[in-house]
């Protein structure tokens, strides 16, 4: 079935002329992702070309996905908006509250009742507000956009930063905090930079152990995690065409790991296999009509230094398997070279899960072609030396899959199938073989890989590769292992070898489902009532953020963070996914697992108030209660990963006024201008080293608070020295305005109520 089918055939209907006018106005052929971008402007046809990085446009997202750890505090903030309906299309996914544990039924149950308060209230709000509802056990939010919402030309948002997903499908999926969810869904204009565009081309065809996984492995170790901050990513060329949907949907997931807006590539045949394959012949047949609208026009893709930004380029014939890790997801090591480097740094060899799935591989095809090499274990009696874990991505995936015989071939291995969730990949793992303070390996095919990520261990290194070479590795048990030349000893003492893997595209048999999980909204849900206990753990009705004001005096420094800290840092996932609709409880976690400079040591700062040390979230609180503003510090690219608003909403709450650091990850950096905070880089990087442990700090002209405008602001040390630095800043009038206001939301419920 075509979701919101009348909503796309307008989005079609328009989208010739507004490409067109905008080409006009450029001057110039267009990239698709420009395309994309010039017919989804909130005034519509376009009088200007906009400046890459520079302009902040207003866009008009055709549709809004939120995952059920983010939905909470998104939806609570829109019932403060004064809405009675969503404005633009709208699913809530219930993927991240189920714990992988013991298999998809008893973990599933579990899960409704420990989290059934959420759930209920998430379900009751997508009632009231005309949202529609994917049950606990339906998939994970991204294959189900993938297999139900996605189409070529589209724009939409998501409140999961691993949204980009949908550029497999050919739209421009980008992943926003909650506040800019709830922007759209009061009817109000998206905000973005106009993005930068890094084209990659591909060339050749993916074969023999090489998947599309390896590509986006291949273009981190180029880009690293920050290379593509504020650009989108544009994939091009033949060896483009001959990937397949999901293939692309892969890669452009795990374009979130290089900081990437978001990537998409064009309209193609597999993209039209892959809409008649899940039930939407429909939108394949409209968009057949305005093809040529649907991916960049001939001129980019044939000479495309001249219309990118950077461009480049990978030989599919050439490329070769990677392993990506540990801790960072850019660390990438052609398969075969990875015993060596994990000798020289101490890496267990030795692999004691390997676990498939995730929203970006667990596709049928993912799991044909690592179930292809699975069955070859089965068949060459090798018995697995690792642990197996498999998530499929929907129950429409796990339905088909296991009426292939595909999941079978796992179990014969005695692996363990997870619910259709996120599980492992986020944290939400109790794992069977917890290690303590023991180093260990596991190798994963998720997208995401930093310290504790997995099963909260530090000590567990993780890597990333294709489904297929996670088989591989754990069925060896062997990080250094190689199946493209590598031979194993089965349970006869045979030396044997795998062969290659194979995989199919899309079932032979259709895909099939006997209950989705999909709960359509209601005409009218203006009768229906949301109650939450103020006794609740779980969840809390939002209070207004007071303005900060344009005075900041005697602010303390709460922490300074060192090195690498990513949302997980600053409000971690796992256990912690429980108080996502609970901004007290959640702040609980604010920051502890960030290294503080000075010791080194995560969660112990200095309360300047007493002398005295203690975690985080305490000494800012202690500050709070007594009337003092608190500064957070940071290093390059703070806030890189998940697009958790909590991690801006958390600092806000307990009494930080103001992030100040080297650089920042594009979400994160967007999510404290939502909340009505400063978001501030050193002018001079060097001045991180200014800060010490005792330092208190004066704004000296945040009353001139204005676009392109540098602030001033002095530290004053505990021997009454001083120092005054400059920071920079990205905020444009309408920003500057939610800070004044105390939140973007403030702004809002203001001109609702004008």
């Amino acid at each position: 079935m075509a979701f919101d089918i009348d909503m796309i055939k307008d989005v079609y209907s328009k989208m010739p002329e507004r490409v067109d006018a905008a080409r006009n106005i450029v001057g110039k052929p267009l990239t698709l992702s420009e395309k994309i971008l010039y017919a989804h402007l909130w005034d519509g046809k376009t009088d200007k070309a906009f400046t890459r990085g520079k302009d902040y446009v207003d866009f008009a997202p055709d549709r809004i996905a939120c995952q059920d750890a983010t939905a909470q505090m998104a939806l609570l903030q829109f019932m403060q908006a004064g809405k009675p309906n969503v404005a633009v299309p709208t699913t809530v996914h219930c993927d991240h509250l189920i714990q992988a544990k013991q298999g998809a039924v008893p973990d599933l149950k579990r899960a409704n009742e420990n989290s059934h308060e959420v759930f209920d209230f998430l379900a009751s709000v997508s009632k009231k507000y005309g949202i529609g509802f994917w049950k606990p056990g339906a998939g994970i939010i991204h294959q189900v956009v993938l297999e139900n919402y996605a189409f070529p030309g589209g724009m939409m948002i998501g409140t999961d930063s691993h949204t980009v997903n949908a550029g497999g499908l050919g739209m421009v999926a980008i992943g926003v905090g909650g506040a800019d969810a709830v922007d759209v869904m009061a009817g109000m204009a998206w905000e973005l930079k106009f993005p930068k565009l890094i084209g990659v081309k591909l060339t050749g065809n993916i074969n023999g152990w090489t998947s599309s996984k390896d590509v986006i492995l291949k273009v981190a170790g180029i880009l690293t995690v920050k290379g593509g901050t504020d650009s989108i990513v544009e994939y091009f060329g033949p060896g483009a065409k001959n990937l397949s949907c999901t293939g692309k949907g892969t890669i452009c997931n795990m374009g979130a790991e290089i900081g990437a807006t978001t990537s998409t590539f064009g309209y193609d045949d597999s993209m039209e296999r892959y809409l008649r394959a899940t039930d939407r012949a429909e939108i394949a047949d409209e968009a057949n009509k305005i093809r040529e609208y649907l991916t960049g026009d001939d001129e980019v893709y044939a000479n495309p230094e001249a219309y990118f930004d950077q461009v480049i380029e990978i030989n599919l014939d050439e490329l070769r398997p990677h392993l990506n890790g540990p801790f960072t997801p850019d660390l990438a090591t052609p398969v075969g070279e990875l015993g060596k480097k994990a000798r020289e740094n101490g890496w267990p060899i030795k692999v004691d899960w390997g676990l498939i799935g995730s929203c970006t591989n667990s596709s049928y095809e993912d799991l044909t072609r690592a179930s292809s090499i699975a069955q070859q274990a089965v068949d060459k009696k090798i018995k697995p030396k690792s642990d197996f874990g498999i998530n499929p991505g929907s129950e429409q995936i796990r339905f088909t899959a296991e009426r292939d015989g595909i999941l079978k071939i796992f179990e014969d291995l005695q692996a363990t199938i997870f619910t259709n969730a996120c599980g492992p990949c986020i944290g939400q793992w109790d794992r069977s073989d917890r290690k303590g303070d023991e180093k260990n390996t596991i190798v994963h095919s998720f997208n995401r890989n930093f310290s504790k990520r997995a099963d909260g261990n530090p000590n567990t290194h993780a890597f990333v590769g294709s489904p297929e070479m996670v088989a591989a590795i754990a069925i060896s048990g062997r990080l250094d292992f190689d199946p493209m030349n590598d031979t194993l000893i089965n349970e006869d003492g045979e030396e044997v070898k795998l062969e290659e893997p194979r995989g199919i595209e899309l079932p032979p048999k259709g895909f099939a489902v006997e209950e989705s999980g999909y709960v359509a909204p209601v005409a009218d849900g203006s009768e229906v009532d949301i109650s939450v206990s103020k006794d609740s753990e779980r969840l809390q009705l939002l209070a207004p953020f007071e303005p900060i004001g344009n005075q900041i005096k005697d602010a303390k420094l709460l922490i300074k963070a060192f090195g690498k800290c990513t949302t997980d840092h600053i409000s971690m996932a796992g256990p912690w996914l429980r108080f996502r609709g609970h901004l007290d409880n959640i702040s609980n976690n604010m920051l502890i697992g960030a290294i503080n400079a000075f010791g080194k040591k995560t969660n112990f700062v200095k309360n300047q108030l007493t002398g005295e040390y203690g975690g985080v979230p305490d000494v800012a609180r202690a500050y709070k209660a007594e009337g003092v503003k608190s500064i957070v510090v940071g290093d390059h690219n703070y806030g890189e990963g998940s697009s958790r608003e909590h991690a801006a909403m958390e600092p806000r709450h307990l009494g930080v006024v103001a992030v100040i650091v080297k650089s920042f990850a594009r979400i994160h950096e967007t999510n404290l201008k939502k909340q009505g905070m400063l978001g501030l880089t050193f002018a001079n990087e060097n001045d991180y080293d200014l800060i010490q442990e005792d330092d208190t700090f004066n704004f000296l002209d945040l009353d001139q608070f204005a676009p392109d405008k540098q602030l001033a602001i002095e530290i004053v040390h505990s021997d009454g020295s001083k120092d005054t630095f400059k920071v920079n800043h990205t905020y444009n009038q309408a920003q500057i305005d939610w800070f004044n206001e105390g939140s973007a939301l403030n702004l809002i419920k203001k001109e609702n109520a004008a």
